[in-house]
């Protein structure tokens, strides 16, 4: 199909998206209305089922319904006791697992792939419609066709009963290894940099291999606007080695993956001192801002999910990027795609994702941000209300039914009479939590603002927890700066406490409605605030990877709700600031 074809089929399924949306489910229902997981529910009624029906006798749902069946089948157990017994989640054979982003629990979830034909043409249709999106913008040209496209597809584990788990994203270079991914010819770095083991490593490769190409490189790219500031931050402390392998046609002896170092030496193509000099003439200036079109002249966007917990790190990016537009990229989940941007320019506050009524059966359960409750009762797409917020909820073509994304959505409109929406944020676990993902990133911008102003100090991450073991509660903050603060240093540390305490106080005011209405009547007790080491939230990140968080997609979390994550920092503190008391703790390495 060619881009125009692509975007007016578009354009149709967005023009009678209610009526395609019941044909979806429909369609769902009729190939996997038999499976065990929804027998209970739809037991004695005519197949498939209305949509009204559908939503009364089958329950919301979420990971934890499926979790026993998903891990049955990973580990190898029969889709069927006999020949009479339905399968347990879908009719269609399955092909791998997809990691989710693994955040919130220190392993990710898995979600069944399984080889469904309409899910396919779904999914085509929403990734060449993504691709002839961007092809609009920025039409193709010949000699400048690569892309810096940070990609780390080699973490693929096996289950027990021999599929493969791996992240989305990773799939393409995984599921026709005997034909080169499209994908892979568009990349600056080779098969053997993407398929690494070492994130870290991998990186530096990608770096390494982008910088060979200067004027071949027309985007850069990566899934998470994360892992772009992660990149170039490396690129800052790196780039010396960088200059030097180019000019001596080698890899750095810190990269161990021999495999991977083969490849990259051989696309170096021997000692490039004429290039090696000119970007060491660049990089010795320290001037990162803009940095993008000093390296890579023909490079004409950045793109990547810049959206929700991602906001954070869009003003670095942009700092690296000086005039290149960065563009903002769609709404997919593992579970499904979920919504289109058909507008990429604009800033992550103006993102506005057109729902994809093909992709899943989409319901909408209220939310309201007030009393961080989400409602019991759902609309579909002709109950939505513009302004609005509402959870997000799937019945996909792989087995998932009426199950809860876990996201946070405003409709902002209609493309068509498709709904329009933008994203705001992961939803609460529960009714009890005092601090929302964005009542945390909205305090925390105004608290920047105040620590670099007062301490010359840059954060680079940070994470709440509420600690309901306490009494009362208390919500905690970890925030880790950039290395080599000053206010780090040991003889300093007395003048941190004193300007944390102070910037702490405005951060305490800040935390949302919610959060004031529980400390005024003292369900929470005063907050607490800890500086960590530089580094935590990368140690905290390669454990997430080491037990199978995909590299690409791994997101830090905003609110910890695991222990674990909350004693790794704990041991990890410099300094600790309660609004009632002081207290410091300074490790004997620092």
């Amino acid at each position: 199909m060619t881009d125009e074809e692509i975007l007016n089929k578009l354009e149709e399924c967005t023009k009678d998206a209610k009526h395609l949306q019941l044909q979806t489910l429909q369609t769902i229902l009729e190939r996997n209305g038999c499976v065990r997981y929804l027998q209970p529910h739809l037991r004695g009624y005519s197949a498939p089922v209305d949509a009204d029906t559908f939503r009364r006798v089958v329950p919301l749902s979420s990971y934890d319904d499926y979790a026993d069946s998903i891990n049955c089948l990973a580990d190898g157990c029969s889709d069927h006791d006999d020949d009479d017994d339905p399968p347990i989640l879908s009719v269609d054979p399955l092909v791998c697992f997809f990691y989710s982003s693994g955040t919130s629990t220190m392993k990710p979830k898995m979600i069944p792939y399984f080889d469904s034909m309409h899910s396919k043409a779904a999914s085509f249709l929403a990734h060449q419609g993504s691709a002839a999106v961007l092809r609009r913008l920025f039409p193709p040209r010949p000699s400048v066709n690569k892309i810096l496209w940070f990609l780390y597809g080699g973490n693929v584990r096996k289950t027990k009963g021999g599929f493969e788990a791996m992240a989305a994203s990773s799939f393409p270079f995984h599921s026709n290894k005997s034909s080169p991914s499209q994908l892979l010819a568009m990349c600056s770095s080779p098969r053997e940099v993407i398929l690494g083991s070492d994130p870290q490593h991998q990186m530096y490769c990608h770096l390494l291999c982008g910088l060979r190409i200067p004027n071949s490189v027309d985007g850069i790219r990566a899934p998470y606007a994360i892992g772009l500031v992660k990149a170039f931050s490396l690129l800052e402390s790196k780039w010396e080695q960088l200059c030097e392998d180019l000019e001596h046609g080698s890899v750095s002896s810190e990269i161990t993956d021999v495999t991977m170092r083969d490849a990259v030496v051989e696309l170096l193509g021997g000692p490039q001192p004429d290039l090696s000099k000119r970007i060491r003439t660049i990089c010795e200036e320290n001037e990162w801002g803009g940095i993008f079109s000093k390296l890579w002249p023909e490079l004409r966007y950045v793109s990547c999910v810049t959206t929700g917990s991602m906001e954070q790190y869009y003003p670095k990016i942009k700092y690296y990027a000086g005039e290149i537009p960065v563009l903002g990229a769609d709404y997919f989940a593992s579970e499904c795609g979920v919504a289109i941007n058909l507008d990429r320019m604009k800033p992550p506050e103006l993102t506005r994702f057109v729902m994809l009524p093909n992709a899943a059966y989409f319901e909408f359960l209220p939310f309201d941000l007030g009393e961080n409750n989400v409602g019991e009762e759902t609309v579909d797409f002709s109950g939505v209300e513009v302004g609005k917020m509402y959870e997000v909820v799937v019945t996909t073509y792989r087995g998932l039914f009426r199950y809860r994304l876990g996201d946070i959505v405003r409709i902002v409109g209609f493309y068509n009479s498709s709904p329009q929406m933008e994203f705001v944020m992961r939803a609460p676990k529960t009714s009890t939590e005092v601090l929302t993902e964005r009542d945390l990133m909205s305090a925390m911008e105004s608290f920047q603002i105040l620590l670099r102003n007062e301490a010359m100090a840059e954060i680079t991450e940070f994470a709440s927890f509420l600690d309901s073991g306490s009494s009362p509660k208390q919500v905690k903050i970890f925030v880790e700066v950039r290395e080599g603060c000053l206010f780090l240093q040991k003889e300093k540390l007395q003048d941190l406490v004193l300007v944390l305490r102070s910037c702490s106080s405005s951060l305490d005011g800040n935390l949302g409605g919610v959060y004031k209405e529980r400390r005024e009547s003292g369900d929470v007790g005063p907050l607490v605030v800890s500086i960590v080491k530089p580094g935590s939230f990368e140690r905290l990140s390669r454990l997430a990877i080491e037990n199978g968080a995909p590299a690409g997609q791994y997101k830090p979390p905003k609110i910890i709700r695991n222990r674990e994550i909350v004693k790794l920092m704990e041991g990890l503190m410099i300094v600790t600031v309660c609004l009632d008391f002081l207290d410091v703790k300074v490790p004997k390495d620092i």
